[in-house]
């Protein structure tokens, strides 16, 4: 088991995370409202999005995680049949399906914070199933330990994503003072 990396606050993005997010998914963000977690290399690993697109699309994954080296690492335990047995266990486990409930009562109540998606689940497939632990791993590093029991389970079982470096080059605000510019 790897030690979680540490909770961080949620920031504005700055023109630093921007870039940082495109080189890790290839495309600009959408809907980007924060950096809701930072990998302790510094950079963004999850964003924090509007419920909303800007073209009035529902999005309801309020925490999506960007990091490419943490998304393979979970996309190998989703291969191994992590989320299989996980689902089965809530079916036998009710302190963990309750707790589990708990994690999707706090995602839709942060969700409905910024805007309110009347009919729409939370995501991952909480609360009753487990549908994708990127989501899941999202909501636990976004909200720290002890919200979403399912999503600590899955980091406590990820490798160090964060210990060879930055997944992308690091970014940096590319804004000059004239002054020092010469201008």
């Amino acid at each position: 088991m790897e030690a979680a990396p540490p909770p961080t606050p949620h920031t504005p993005p700055t023109d630093a995370d921007i870039a940082a997010f495109k080189e890790q998914l290839g495309r600009p963000p959408r809907g980007l409202r924060a950096i809701a977690h930072r990998c302790p290399c510094g950079q963004p690993d999850v964003v924090e999005t509007a419920p909303r697109l800007e073209d009035g699309t529902p999005f309801p994954t309020l925490y999506y995680l960007t990091c490419p080296r943490a998304a393979s690492a979970i996309g190998t335990l989703e291969a191994e049949g992590v989320m299989k047995e996980m689902t089965a266990r809530l079916q036998t486990d009710p302190e963990l399906a309750a707790a589990y409930r708990a994690a999707h009562e706090d995602y839709i109540r942060r969700r409905d914070e910024i805007e309110v998606l009347e009919g729409f689940p939370s995501a991952g497939g909480m609360p009753d199933r487990v549908k994708c632990l990127h989501v899941l791993v999202g909501h636990s590093l976004a909200a720290g330990p002890g919200v979403n029991p399912l999503g600590d389970e899955a980091i406590a079982m990820l490798p160090e994503w964060w210990a060879k470096g930055p997944c992308v080059s690091p970014c940096v605000d590319k804004h000059v003072d004239k002054k020092e510019d010469g201008e």
